[in-house]
């Protein structure tokens, strides 16, 4: 594969390392597919056993381009890596190019490397490992944990896989931060250099790459031995960024992007580590879940600049404006508080959907009333908001098997949780319905659902997606909430109206540590006339907000609208180079 750069005489100063340890029968494939690139390729042999130490001295010989070392004991992964970029960097190179030798790295993919390499020649150039399904279970859960330990150590999602050995070092940084430290000798090199790397100021740049675990592979992994050696380099990782810590968070807040719609800001999750945390949650139980969730939200509220500013003006507002909030201790009205009850209720939303939260861990004052629309079996609409957890919707359908309600959400901010609910619960009685605006399409639908009696959610909290609207009063009325101005959508409101079913607000807090759910009638059928249109739709969305200041009040760390409220700004138009939807 050609190199796509017009910089192709700095590849002089770019060249191999690939350590080798009882993979000769491999190796020879390996130095075959690196041939076209032309460059110096420097075999570390880790002390192999006489046969396959002859074996690839041999192979060697047969490359005029490779130069074969070989260190007479076994001393590990790192060792053999650091030696030959050492011996690179005293031969002259500027970037060694690090790749396994039991062939399991794609050569296809050393030309998309070295292209970013060129581009950023200070930079560490990593693979982010894609695998098939040769990949074993264990050592992905491992990977993970890894992973989850590095976001920690850096405070920052910006290293996405650590342990891949699949990279291109900038010579002269990494010696630097070589002979300043005691670096790992085994399984451990990997991480820690990375993370070192980043600690000095290095950027770090991934290019996805398949990976393959070969059937006859051979692992020189020890369980016990390289275990105890990564414990041991996290809990160094571990203390060394504490003095750091200030730098890290400034240097990760840099990129904070300016404010943009609520719509337009990229979730600051990852698939993987929601799923991380539901395995924990399942195997270990909901405490150990909660453990494993603390340093996150610590890592979301120190992080945050953003969201930790908002939710320092909503808590304010609430302590000032209201000076008496029922059932709440006020100086747990914090914003770490805040953050940790947000994490928290990502855990209730696992074992909501895995159905461990049932009718009868709920506190429930309007269950007779909810029986009583069942038995009706009627559509409705379920008005509800970014109060508290809508999932407890659960809980009506537990109540019977007849119903099925529809969430409606945005296409945007729902796609990677929707993949998460299928491993949870493909059964769940909950549908997700996605939608980039609303439109007449997604009122056919709905229509089509709710005539079959089927119920259907809506947020009610959120001003409109859609870029192309005229002006803003298209889109907004502004209602009194919290004893300011705040901007409400239009939008939930008239296609209630126009569905023409009973609509239904619905409430899911925890403002003590217990569920609770609240079931109310809002409007047998809104109505609004032409020529009363805007003055019933203030007031409509005006009682709407009195209900959500009520319970807002009522539980006011269920508020998670992390984001300045009371301040409109109109969504602008994502290019294809925005769009993160398939994220």
């Amino acid at each position: 594969m050609p190199i796509d750069s017009e910089n192709t005489d700095h590849l002089t100063q770019y060249c191999f390392v690939i350590p080798c340890f009882n993979h000769s029968y491999k190796i020879f494939n390996v130095l075959q597919q690196l041939a076209h690139y032309q460059l110096h390729c420097f075999i570390i042999d880790d002390g192999s056993d006489i046969d396959k130490a002859e074996m690839l001295k041999n192979i060697s010989q047969q490359f005029t381009w490779v130069t074969l070392h070989r260190l007479p004991t076994n001393q590990g992964k790192g060792v053999a890596v650091m030696t030959g970029m050492k011996l690179a960097y005293s031969q002259g190179y500027s970037h060694a190019i690090q790749i396994d030798a039991d062939g399991q790295h794609n050569s296809h993919d050393i030309a998309k490397l070295i292209d970013q390499s060129l581009c950023h020649p200070k930079a560490l150039i990593s693979g982010k490992p894609v695998y098939d399904d040769s990949v074993p279970k264990h050592r992905l859960i491992a990977r993970y944990i890894t992973h989850f330990w590095v976001w920690i150590e850096t405070l920052s999602f910006t290293i996405q896989d650590s342990m891949c050995g699949f990279r291109i070092y900038p010579l002269e940084q990494t010696m630097q931060i070589m002979n300043k430290n005691n670096i790992g000798n085994r399984m451990n090199f990997d991480t820690e250099i990375m993370v070192r790397l980043y600690w000095d100021g290095a950027e770090v740049i991934f290019i996805p790459t398949n990976v393959i675990y070969p059937a006859d592979g051979l692992s020189h992994f020890r369980a016990v031995k390289d275990n105890l050696l990564i414990s041991w380099m996290h809990t160094k990782l571990f203390f060394g960024m504490l003095p750091r810590a200030y730098a890290l968070i400034k240097r990760d807040n840099s990129q904070q992007m300016p404010q943009q719609h609520w719509s337009q800001v990229n979730e600051r999750k990852g698939l993987w580590g929601i799923k991380f945390i539901l395995t924990a949650y399942r195997i270990l139980g909901r405490k150990i879940a909660q453990l494993i969730m603390l340093p996150v939200i610590l890592y979301f509220w120190l992080t945050g600049t953003t969201q930790r500013k908002a939710s320092k003006a909503y808590l304010q507002l609430i302590k000032q404006q209201y000076p008496s909030v029922p059932l709440v201790n006020k100086n747990k009205l914090t914003t770490f508080q805040h953050f940790y009850r947000f994490g928290e209720s990502l855990i209730d939303k696992l074992a909501s959907w895995q159905g461990d939260i049932t009718i009868n861990d709920l506190y429930y004052p309007h269950k007779a009333l909810c029986l009583e629309v069942i038995e009706k079996r009627q559509g409705i609409i379920l008005l509800g908001s970014h109060l508290g957890d809508l999932e407890m919707c659960r809980a009506i359908a537990n109540l019977s098997h007849h119903v099925t309600i529809n969430a409606l959400v945005f296409t945007r901010h729902a796609t990677r949780f929707n993949q998460i609910l299928a491993t949870i619960n493909p059964k769940a009685t909950i549908n997700l319905i996605q939608v980039d605006t609303l439109n007449a399409n997604s009122a056919i639908l709905l229509k089509e659902k709710l005539d079959r009696g089927e119920w259907v959610a809506i947020m009610g909290d959120r001003t409109s997606t859609n870029p192309h609207q005229r002006t803003d009063d298209d889109a907004i009325i502004w209602a009194n909430f919290l004893g300011q101005p705040a901007p409400f959508p239009k939008g939930p409101f008239i296609l209630s109206s126009a569905l023409g079913v009973p609509v239904y607000l619905v409430w899911g807090l925890k403002p003590n540590g217990r569920y609770q759910f609240y079931f109310e009638h809002f409007s047998e059928q809104l109505r609004l006339p032409r020529k009363e249109r805007q003055q019933i739709l203030q007031a409509t969305v005006q009682r709407y907000a009195t209900r959500l200041e009520y319970y807002c009040l009522m539980s006011p760390l269920d508020w998670f609208n992390f984001y300045d409220f009371w301040h409109y700004t109109k969504p602008t138009q994502l290019t294809k180079k925005d769009n993160n939807y398939d994220k």
